[in-house]
């Protein structure tokens, strides 16, 4: 068995995994499918006809050999510990969520107190309010999230007629809150039971407007998960089930549409498909224009800012560093009224400057990610990254301001 301190220095990322894969006598085939892929993607891999971009399948190519650090995969060479989690990272507020979520009751409790689904659905929206303006939105929003599942669960078995297909869209709204508040930190098995749920909730409602916003949720997972093609089927299927909804249509059924395309825009672009990637954010770009300028869609935070937002992580994602910056620097970032998505806009730009070589902007900028959601970037894969490679190779200048970036976000020394 080839050990990873036996490697021969030199080899690529590609090289590293085949001979990781041989010397535990694993089959291309096997491998690929524990990370969900097929044996020509892994062929592509190891013989470097494919980059290997995604965060996501390099863990799980990491886990599938057994190695307990990241750079074994990478090749790089640092004093930076990447350790290869068991899917997640970790959050103090992650227990209690698995136990609420766990604890489903099979029938209304006899004793239970009537749940008023509109009180309930004022709560669910106010969470939502507070996951997109505080800079603690994990920490804030997963205290609040136990009790919410618990109510909106005995709300949708006690309620009967209209009122218990308001009770299910709450009860979608609540799942689709811990998919987002959890995401990255929880255990695979909980986030696709999570996502299962919403949809489930959200289709015996028979509501339009919240299958596709339950759908939009799946995608997300889907798309961490490594399935990018099951990923673009679910919001190809569910913008084309509200679309037929969309005339004379409350605006919010037009934001979650739009929400969709530029999902599926983000999608097909970490994919490598860039004609596709931007035909969908094109999409996504004739929704916003067909809404007030000040529109901001709830819970995806869809409209004008958000559009111009995905510009730049399309770019990114395609590895289009000019472009990207570019865009970025047309945008007013105090426009988008989430501060999880103008921290995670400062991270998108970091990676661009990384792309270019750039890495005292790279620092400066991750530092301002920082400034509005340091909760953001420490539990984003993405900034984790940036922040690791900034912490190995950041000019001699700026090496201690590195270090304090690397331990704000968790990126801790070996």
């Amino acid at each position: 068995m080839a050990h990873p301190d036996k490697l021969p220095p030199g080899l690529s990322t590609g090289e590293r995994i085949r001979l990781l894969r041989e010397s535990r006598g694993m089959t291309r085939a096997v491998l690929a499918g524990l990370c969900g892929r097929g044996v020509d993607w892994l062929k592509k891999i190891e013989t470097g006809d494919r980059e290997l971009r995604s965060h996501t399948l390099v863990l799980r190519l990491a886990a599938a050999l057994q190695v307990s650090d990241l750079s074994v995969i990478t090749g790089d060479s640092s004093d930076v510990t990447q350790p290869v989690p068991l899917g997640r990272l970790s959050h103090p507020a992650m227990p209690a969520i698995w136990a609420a979520v766990m604890r489903r009751p099979l029938a209304p409790e006899a004793t239970a107190e009537p749940i008023d689904v509109s009180v309930l659905q004022g709560q669910v929206d106010q969470t939502w309010r507070l996951w997109h303006t505080s800079p603690r939105q994990r920490t804030e929003v997963g205290a609040l999230l136990p009790k919410l599942i618990s109510d909106a669960e005995a709300a949708a078995q006690s309620a009967d007629g209209a009122g218990r297909r308001r009770a299910l869209v709450a009860l979608s709204d609540v799942y689709r809150l811990v998919g987002q508040a959890t995401a990255y930190v929880a255990p695979p098995e909980l986030a696709w039971v999570v996502a299962d749920r919403a949809l489930t909730a959200a289709q015996n409602a028979d509501d339009p407007a919240a299958i596709a916003a339950a759908a939009w949720n799946m995608g997300n997972i889907l798309r961490e998960t490594a399935y990018p093609d099951e990923a673009l089927r679910v919001v190809a299927e569910a913008a084309g089930l509200i679309r037929q909804h969309l005339e004379g249509a409350p605006e919010d059924w037009r934001g979650i549409y739009g929400a969709l395309q530029l999902h599926a825009a983000v999608t097909a672009a970490r994919d490598g498909r860039d004609g596709e990637a931007w035909r969908y954010w094109d999409a996504g770009d004739q929704v916003a224009k067909s809404l007030p300028a000040a529109y901001v869609h709830p819970s995806t935070v869809f409209g004008r800012a958000n559009v111009d937002f995905h510009g730049v992580s399309v770019a990114t994602d395609l590895r289009k560093a000019g472009q990207a910056l570019s865009r970025a620097d047309d945008i007013d970032p105090d426009v988008m009224p989430s501060v999880e998505r103008r921290s995670r806009l400062w991270v998108e730009v970091a990676r661009g400057h990384l792309q270019r070589g750039d890495r005292t902007a790279a620092l400066h900028v991750m530092g301002v990610a920082c400034k509005i959601s340091q909760e953001t970037v420490a539990y984003t894969p993405s900034a984790r990254g940036v922040a690791a490679d900034l912490w190995r190779k950041a000019p001699r200048a700026f090496r201690d301001e590195a270090a304090q970036l690397a331990q704000a976000v968790g990126v801790t020394a070996s």
